[in-house]
């Protein structure tokens, strides 16, 4: 490299002396930009540029005097790049220079411009490459005695979180139909959180939320298609027994909700492809948003509460000004897959998160800017699991937290959306699976503890707390890098001013304690309900009454069929006795709970079975049960060709001989079967050829092969789908066939008399009302229908049905006053709806969906105990529930569990049941290659007296009460009823009374203070009584001595 003094060159213009930049110079440095030669120019004092030379210079002595140039040596001198040249000129101290420019002008200008691009320069990278505060990040789990036990979460699969937590109480989806779980947030003085359950609904609770700025008022959403607001108590005060405000119904369930973010009374519901904006005050929607196109998935508010983003099954995320249009100003295909997807804003700048499923079925992270909304700016793969992911960004410090349903794994990240960045911070795996998450209020985070942010996870039995803490040496003070100021409790407007185009923000609040806020808000949507406070005075034992309808499970405040506080205190006709009113306090909070919850089903003993079953037909329709049951034998339908029916004797268990058995040959493939309830010894056989045959079993059972019937029932013309005897009246048969018609038989006659018209589609199930004066029908075009056969052969009332075509059952219930309608949803989710007979086509009241499979279920319904038992074809499984007239109108009891499918479940008549045990329902479960008797029993301590509240006096539907010709010239007969108390027992209302015993010592036995000798003595004689009496005597005491002569 060139001393400098090669480089430049002394001229003299009469100015004074002025450096130039010589050829060479130029040639060294050409690579310059222009801009750097200038700002070189300017600082090196040149005031004008020769002609021929471009300005290009750079040294590291640049700002050294010409006159110096020769004192320094030639390797003192090297090549620097723009950024180099520029800092060292901008850092030296700038010397006297020989010409007139010096110390003004644009030399200085350019050395300030040359200060501050070096400056932006440097904050850039250190933004850049700077340590985030939160890289320490832990999460910490606290004991388990913190933890919120004793509850039962839902399984019911739903786009919402099933958690959520505002800074007094935490909300949760119950096991129980309609229900919410409500617990508060802190303990008082860490004591046990008691568990409430709020009954919300008449189906299953899908989503809800808390209000941002009255943390007592709470939203739910549900599959009833309505949304209800309630305002909950204070501490200690009974929950609401009905709802404050009620919206809709929509047109259909409702998936999801959100309040607005700065508005107090905007709420925001997605149904189906709809989102539509609530005023709750008016209770009338301020905006329908234009229809998605496919089924929505989440929606979030930024938090300005300016726009609304949403995500759907179409791929497509969607954002709209509710105020300037209900059609979508932007959007952007999202995720490949269509998996449930989630979409959130990151506070109020104009960057989201969405979660979802690639095109590989890998669960990934996505950040987008919506100014420049075409694609991602950032992908993060996350896992191949399956499990729909639940996501929670907390704006003030940039964490995002990540759970996938049904897993056990944490991931907490710091999403930097300026860079684009994620970055792993920490994981935490937990003890339990995870079926809902929620955020708690930073206003309810213990700052003092550096806690920056609170997961709460929902498990199928536990509440757990997950504390985020940033470890700092000092715990003492507050850390204001931390904790920034974050939005408060007070609404920035109300939803009239916010529609009309008012955008004011919510203000921010200090998160120190001695400069927090104290000031509450109430929102006026629900004024607040006086206080009444519950009782004080411990807890109450329900179970104490033998008969009580109602009782609270042992060792928790919850129970899987909790309802709530406005429900009525009784099952109906035979809850049999009356709460006490410490008792009915309690149920205000719990709500009623069935006195069959603790139902039992048990396999009998083997020596009950008959096994060694071969050829079974697995093939039955859907429509029938597969196989039927009196109380003396069972009909079984086999495999083999002709359509043969195996007829077994209840009365001979055992195993089968290898050898084939006597059957009964029907000629046609069997498609529906049933015993006549008033002959036991007469079977009707539908089958695959149009035509119905009566068949009699001789007295003992079959003993050789059957051939010929008793006689065939002929007049549809397409294949029947199911049978059944009329429940009152001797020899009147119903069929239902694939000629959608429905014929009723006179079986003395042998001919049809009457035919039932009105179906679009196929017939799935037909059952007769308990007094046999109407039918009802459940068909695949969707519709329920009622008929009165002796009136009219069209419906006299039509209402919709279960939706889709996989099959429905339909069983009419509580004294004929309901009907309860098993089938599917349009997600292929099995339920159960409930309808009043009389009002069938204003739709269901109640709908609970149980789980997801193939099978219909078979609904059974005990008329003595109001339960019904649903199971389906190859589940190992049967649901109990007692059904009420009243909300909730399901109960649910425990269910009874197989180990191995069933190919059918039969029940037998209440004659059946052993009541000694409190036995109140007996079945038969066709398994693989066994029949077993399932016996479903109550536990009660005093067994040895007759439970008349579970037995109450039976019908006797095995007797008839007129004849056919009777009833269809139009006269109504009505059963008897027996009683089931055996002679020798006496009914638990006349046992005697026993005098309650003492469960505890009185405290005076325990606490009396002891003094120190008689500790002593009681120590003393512990050990003495380890080694022997201490009064015996010693062996030493038994020798002889010597005189005291003889020691000389």
């Amino acid at each position: 490299m060139p001393h400098r003094s090669r480089l430049l060159r002394q001229r003299g213009d009469g100015d004074g002396d002025r450096p130039w930049v010589t050829r060479r110079g130029a040639g060294l440095f050409s690579r310059f930009p222009d801009s750097c030669r200038r700002r070189l120019c300017s600082l090196l004092g040149a005031e004008r540029q020769p002609p021929d030379i471009p300005l290009c210079c750079a040294w590291n002595s640049c700002c050294q005097t010409p006159g110096a140039a020769g004192s320094a040596r030639a390797g003192s001198s090297r090549l620097q790049s723009p950024k180099h040249a520029l800092r060292r000129a901008a850092a030296r101290p700038r010397p006297a220079l020989p010409w007139p420019c010096r110390g003004a002008g644009p030399g200085e200008a350019g050395l300030r411009a040359v200060r501050r691009g070096t400056a932006r320069r440097s904050r850039r990278t250190m933004n850049r490459f700077k340590a985030s505060k939160f890289r320490h990040t832990e999460a910490r789990l606290p004991r388990r005695e913190a933890w919120i036990g004793g509850l039962r979460a839902s399984s019911v699969a739903s786009y919402g979180n099933h958690v959520k937590a505002s800074c007094h109480w935490v909300a949760f989806s119950a096991e129980a139909a309609g229900m919410l779980g409500i617990v508060l947030l802190e303990g008082r003085d860490g004591g046990k959180r008691a568990v409430s359950q709020l009954c919300c609904h008449s189906d299953a609770v899908t989503d809800f939320d808390f209000s941002p700025f009255d943390p007592l008022l709470l939203a739910t959403g549900s599959a009833d298609e309505t949304v209800k607001v309630w305002r909950l108590p204070e501490e200690g005060q009974e929950l609401p027994s009905s709802a404050g405000v009620t919206l809709g119904p929509g047109g259909g369930p409702v998936d999801m909700l959100q309040f607005h973010p700065t508005a107090d009374g905007i709420l925001t519901s997605g149904m189906g492809k709809q989102v539509n904006v609530w005023d709750v005050g008016q209770q009338q929607p301020l905006t329908a948003l234009e229809a998605h196109g496919d089924q929505l998935q989440s929606l979030s508010w930024k938090h300005d509460g300016r726009l609304l983003g949403t995500s759907c099954k179409d791929k497509k995320l969607r954002i709209f000004d509710p105020r300037a249009s209900p059609a979508a100003s932007q959007s952007v295909p999202g995720h490949e897959n269509n998996k449930d997807s989630r979409l959130l804003w990151m506070g109020a700048s104009d960057c989201l998160i969405s979660v979802g499923f690639s095109q590989m079925r890998e669960r990934e992270v996505k950040l987008w800017d919506t100014r420049k909304f075409s694609g991602a700016t950032f992908t993060l793969a996350l896992d191949t699991s399956s499990g729909a992911v639940i996501p929670l960004y907390d704006a003030d410090t940039g964490l995002l937290v990540l759970a996938g349903k049904g897993e056990n794994l944490l991931y907490c990240l710091e999403a930097a959306p300026a860079q684009p960045a994620l970055t792993q911070v920490t994981q935490c795996l937990m003890e339990g699976h995870t079926r809902g998450l929620a955020t708690v209020p930073r206003l309810a985070l213990d700052v003092m503890a550096c806690e920056v942010l609170r997961v709460l996870q929902l498990t199928d039995t536990f509440l757990v707390p997950v504390s985020y803490i940033v470890p700092r040496k000092s715990n003492q003070e507050f850390h204001e890098d931390l904790f920034p100021d974050c939005a408060g409790m007070l609404p920035a407007t109300d939803a009239q001013s916010w529609w009309a185009g008012d955008s004011q923000q919510v203000g921010r609040v200090s998160l120190h304690p001695a400069r927090r806020p104290t000031q509450t808000f109430c929102s006026p949507l629900i004024a607040a309900a006086p206080s009444t406070q519950l009782p004080d005075d411990g807890p109450v034992d329900t179970d104490r009454s033998e008969g009580s309808g109602y009782s609270s499970p042992s060792g928790s405040l919850t129970s899987p069929s909790s309802a709530g506080a406005s429900l009525s205190t009784s099952t109906g006709p035979s809850s049999g006795f009356v709460s006490s009113p410490s008792q009915k306090s309690l149920q205000s909070i719990l709500g009623p709970s069935s006195r069959f919850r603790h139902a039992q089903g048990t396999v009998l003993h083997r020596d009950t079975h008959i096994t060694n079953l071969r050829g079974l037909s697995l093939t039955t329709p859907g429509e029938s049960d597969g196989f039927c049951a009196n109380h003396q034998r069972v009909a079984l339908p086999l495999l083999s060709a002709g359509g043969q029916i195996a007829v077994l004797e209840l009365s001979k268990p055992g195993r089968l001989p290898d050898v084939a058995v006597p059957t009964i040959q029907n000629g046609a493939a069997v498609s529906d079967l049933s015993w006549d309830p008033f002959d036991p010894q007469r079977l009707a056989v539908a089958g695959e050829d149009a035509k119905i045959r009566l068949w009699r079993v001789p007295e003992g059972g079959l003993q050789d092969t059957l051939q010929e019937p008793e006689a065939v029932l002929r007049g549809h013309t397409e294949k029947i789908y199911s049978i059944r005897f009329h429940p009152v009246a001797a020899d009147l048969l119903v069929s239902s066939s694939y000629d959608m018609t429905v014929r009723i038989w006179e079986l003395g006659a042998g001919q049809e008399v009457l035919c039932l018209q009105g179906h679009t589609d196929q017939i799935f199930s037909l059952a007769w009302s308990p007094d046999g004066r109407k039918l009802a029908t459940a068909s695949k075009d969707g519709r329920l229908r009622l008929f009165e056969p002796r009136c009219s052969p069209q419906p006299q009332q039509e209402g919709p049905g279960p939706e889709g075509g996989r099959g429905a059952r339909v069983v009419w219930v509580c004294g004929g006053d309901f009907l309860l309608v098993s089938g599917f949803d349009s997600r292929s989710e099995r339920r159960i709806l409930l309808y009043r007979a009389q009002a069938l086509p204003d739709g269901p009241l109640s709908v609970l969906g149980l789980d997801v499979a193939p099978s219909t279920l078979l609904p059974f319904y005990d008329e003595d105990t109001s339960v019904v038992f649903l199971t389906g074809k190859g589940d190992t499984r049967v649901f109990l529930y007692e059904v009420t007239p009243e909300p909730p109108y399901f109960l649910e009891c425990n269910s009874f569990t197989s180990s191995d499918p069933h190919k059918g479940f039969v029940f037998l008549r209440k004659t059946a049941c052993n009541v000694r045990e409190v036995e109140f329902a007996r079945a038969l479960r066709l398994g693989q290659s066994s029949l077993e008797p399932v016996a479903f029993r109550v536990p009660r301590v005093k067994k040895e007296y007759f439970q008349e509240d579970i037995f109450p006096p039976t019908r006797v539907w095995w007797e008839p009460a007129l004849s056919a010709s009777a009833w269809l010239g139009g006269a109504d007969g009505q059963q008897g009823h027996a009683e089931l108390r055996p002679a020798d027992m006496v009914p638990v209302s006349q046992a005697p009374k026993e005098a309650p015993a003492r469960k505890f010592v009185p405290a005076a036995v325990y606490l009396g203070e002891k003094t120190d000798e008689q500790k002593k003595e009681e120590l003393l004689s512990a050990m003495v009584a380890r080694l022997g009496n201490r009064h015996d005597p010693l062996p030493q005491d038994s020798f002889e001595g010597v005189d005291e002569a003889e020691w000389d």
